[in-house]
């Protein structure tokens, strides 16, 4: 059974950090590409970025590249999301997921863990 387990949220200022981490079990952690996505109350789930299992490839969406860094640990099962110089419209429950180099889609998703960004 494939679990995702975020950690790492909570309440922080703007011009803060934080960093968020998933642990995996039940899959073979580094065949799989960890996705990080993200939702604000009121809005659709968006893409936040992602990193490649085997070929290790970083992609980020526009709105958090040079803020968000992800990295991930391929002896602890555990992908991470450095966030820094965070901004209000960050807050959102953050969801780390996980699919094969096969799939076009992503198939397990974490409980989520919630970020707010007070001013």
């Amino acid at each position: 059974q494939v679990q995702l387990v975020e950690s790492g949220g909570g309440l922080v200022q703007a011009g803060g950090s934080l960093r968020l981490s998933c642990a995996a079990s039940g899959l073979t952690f580094s065949d799989n590409d960890m996705g990080w996505f993200r939702q604000a109350p009121g809005k659709e789930r968006e893409f936040v970025g992602r990193i490649g299992g085997t070929s290790g490839v970083i992609v980020y969406a526009a709105s958090v590249k040079g803020r968000f860094t992800i990295s991930r640990d391929n002896a602890k099962n555990t992908v991470y999301l450095q966030m820094n110089s965070l901004k209000r419209e960050d807050t959102a429950v953050y969801y780390c997921s996980a699919r094969r180099a096969i799939m076009l889609t992503y198939e397990y998703w974490g409980q989520g863990t919630q970020v707010t960004v007070s001013s």
